[in-house]
């Protein structure tokens, strides 16, 4: 089977779908606005800020991993001053279907806490930031956003960033997982990586996701069933040498996302 980049599938969907005369009216700014949250001061020292998307009805963007048909979010933070970290705290996304492909990712309003650790914490940090996203509903289309904020201790809390964290994903202890094991195995072009967790059905539906330390290797989307409580779920990994490769099981993530939330699992071990 011959795969295609998620960011180059996904142009070539918009461009199948894309109605003419839409696709001259509509600008990012017609749907979509962007600013940042300040939020407050840790205990630990660290800064809780946020960015906030606001989409237009029926519009959507996507989440770190956003399966086939979605883009991959890209962040930039080069621009800031006083910056040591910064540390992304996702909510747990929605899966969407469009024309029987998946992506992942959030529909009318993201709020995505950022927790910022600053070079000399007795100074503001100037929090800069160029984001490349993707945007969709008929039509697909890039967007570029470009916000700065002046991030000062102590701040105050925000009621929008707190029930943001509330919504990330619970570990998998949490959620009652008690086994883990996984296989790997070689195909012509990577390899076949199937997960088996012992693991309360956390919804009607629940879709996996796996991501590997590896930004460049291509990830399918899962195929998963359930026997019981053991929740099984496969995908293939291909690296751009298209060839089977040694994989860092420490450095794979599991996300069960489901409607009632999502549960996160890191490392991948053997059986």
């Amino acid at each position: 089977m011959t795969r295609i980049p998620a960011l180059v599938f996904a142009a070539l969907l918009s461009a199948s779908l894309e109605p003419v005369p839409q696709a001259r009216a509509t600008t990012q700014d017609d749907v979509l606005a962007a600013t940042v949250l300040n939020g407050w001061q840790t205990g630990a020292g660290r800064q809780i800020a946020a960015l906030q998307l606001d989409l237009a009805p029926g519009w959507k963007t996507y989440w770190r991993s956003p399966g086939d048909a979605g883009i991959p979010p890209q962040f930039d933070w080069s621009g800031s001053e006083n910056l040591k970290s910064v540390n992304l705290l996702w909510p747990a996304p929605a899966v969407f279907s469009t024309n029987g492909m998946q992506s992942i990712g959030y529909h009318d309003q993201l709020i995505l806490p950022i927790e910022i650790e600053a070079r000399d914490p007795s100074k503001p940090v100037t929090l800069a930031a160029e984001i490349e996203l993707g945007i969709c509903r008929d039509i697909c289309m890039p967007a570029t956003l470009r916000l700065s904020a002046l991030i000062a201790a102590p701040g105050a809390p925000d009621a929008a960033i707190k029930a943001a964290l509330r919504e990330q994903p619970v570990p998998g202890n949490a959620a009652g997982l008690t086994a883990i094991a996984c296989e790997v195995e070689p195909i012509a072009d990577g390899l076949r990586l199937t997960a088996r967790l012992v693991l309360p059905r956390q919804g009607a539906a629940e879709t996996v996701a796996f991501e590997t330390g590896d930004p460049s290797v291509w990830v399918s989307e899962a195929v998963s069933s359930r026997k019981g409580g053991e929740l099984i779920a496969m995908t293939e990994l291909v690296p751009p040498s298209g060839q089977p490769f040694v994989l860092d099981r420490s450095g794979v993530t599991l996300t069960v996302i489901s409607d009632a939330g999502a549960v996160e699992i890191s490392g991948c071990p053997a059986p």
